[in-house]
Order: structure tokens, then sequence, then C-alpha cells
């Protein structure tokens, strides 16, 4: 078996119980330690985790980045590799991680991952979800920015650098599951702008709906990924307008 790496891996999870087993493996392979972090899971995904060997922790759903930087904040390594419960590192992803830390892993402290996104079994071949830069291997003191919807790290002072390192990511269990998640997070951001003191026109979400499908199925090339990647582009492009929708009504 090949020697960890110094990589504490963490994941957040709730009911995660059909996926997490392949997130869990996958950072086992390189990690010298896994740490998944629970918000009050009713099905096998606690009992999975401890199975596989990784340690489970519990803490009160705080919101993503809170829950976060808890979980990082557990990390016993100097390095922390973050994922989702629906992502995973295939084994060339695991041999490029070796590589890196075999040479280039000091030059940063922050490594972006290309994530490639699969939805409903099509993994996208274009557009912006294809191979999307992601901040998910980095020096352990670094904390996400406190707000309640799309957590990033806070990299100021800190060296940034895109690796070869490509993460699988399954966004989806069915479509109808997927856009109950696109409106959550849009209710989130509507929220969070609103509490900002700004507020959005008439004809905005449109704008916003019509810009994204420009960028991702025509500039970006998203239209080869047929049928399904449309289905995919088109709930995104109803999330942009929900958005500013929720805004505009909030600031009424």
């Amino acid at each position: 078996m090949s020697e960890a790496l110094p990589v504490s891996g963490v994941v957040i999870t709730k009911n995660e119980g059909d996926r997490i087993g392949r997130c869990i493996t996958s950072m086992l392979a390189v990690c010298a330690e896994v740490i998944v972090l629970d918000s009050g899971s009713s099905d096998d995904t606690v009992a999975i985790a401890r199975e596989l060997g990784a340690r489970v922790e519990h803490q009160a759903w705080g919101g993503f980045a809170t829950q976060k930087n808890a979980a990082i904040a557990l990390a016993t390594q100097s390095w922390v590799l973050l994922l989702d419960a629906d992502e995973w590192l295939e084994p060339p992803a695991q041999q490029a991680m070796r590589a890196l830390f075999a040479g280039e892993i000091e030059q940063a402290d922050v490594w972006l991952l290309l994530r490639c996104t699969r939805f409903l079994g099509h993994r996208l071949r274009a557009g912006s979800f294809a191979r999307e830069p992601i901040q998910r291997l980095f020096r352990a003191h670094h904390r996400h920015v406190l707000q309640p919807v799309h957590e990033y790290l806070d990299i100021a002072n800190s060296r940034v650098r895109v690796s070869d390192i490509v993460l699988e990511h399954d966004t989806a269990r069915s479509a109808a599951e997927y856009w109950d998640k696109l409106q959550g997070y849009a209710r989130l951001w509507a929220a969070e702008q609103q509490r900002r003191g700004r507020t959005a026109w008439p004809g905005r979400g449109i704008l916003a709906a019509a810009a994204y499908l420009l960028k991702n199925v025509i500039v970006r090339g998203g239209f080869i990924d047929g049928a399904q990647g449309l289905r995919f582009h088109w709930l995104h492009a109803r999330y942009a307008k929900l958005k500013y929708e929720l805004l505009r009504r909030a600031s009424k």
C-alpha cells in the first residue's frame, strides 16, 4: 500500500449513505486521515463512514461555510483536501495528487482542482461545469468566508495555482432533487443580497438567464452535451432567473 500523504481529507454530511462510501474510499487512498463532520444523518452515513475507517464527529447544521470551517479545524495534517459527499478522486487523480506532493506542492498555499460534473449519468464535456477550477486542496490554516451560499476560501496573501488533479462530481440523484437544491441556493443568495441592501430591477432575472445560456451553451460549447446537457443548463438558467426574482420580491 502506498504511503499516505500529509493531508486530512474532510467532508461534511447529512444523509449521504448512498454515496459517502465512494468519496471516503477515494480520499483514504491518499490521505493520512479522513474526517466526516455529520449534521444529524438519519440514514447509514455515519455507520458507513466509521466502517471505512473515517473519523466521524457531529455538529448541528450552521450553514455551509460554518460547517466546512468546523470540519477543517479538526484536521491534524498540514494540508486539507475538502470534498463534498458527491465528489471523489479516480485513480488517475490520486496519482496526480501524489505526483504533486512529490514535486511542486510547496510552490502554492492553495491548489485548484479541476472539477468535472456529471448530470444524471452524463459527464459534461463543455460549459463552465465541465472542467471547473475549485479551491479544494490547501494549507490547513485556511478558512471559508462566512456567507450563506457559494462559500469560498479566504485566500488573501496566499499563493494560488491550478493543479492537474481532476475531481469527479455526480451532482444530482434526480432532476427534481437538483432543482430543489438550486431553489434553496437561490433563497439563501437573495436573502444575503437583501441583507446587504441590494435590489434587482425588473427583467434582471431574464437577462441573467439569457446570459448564462449564451455563455455556457453557445460560447463555451455546451450544446455538444445533447439533451442531458441542455437540461442541466436550463435548470441553471432558471436558477439565475429565480435569484433575481426572489431579490426583487423581497425588496418591494
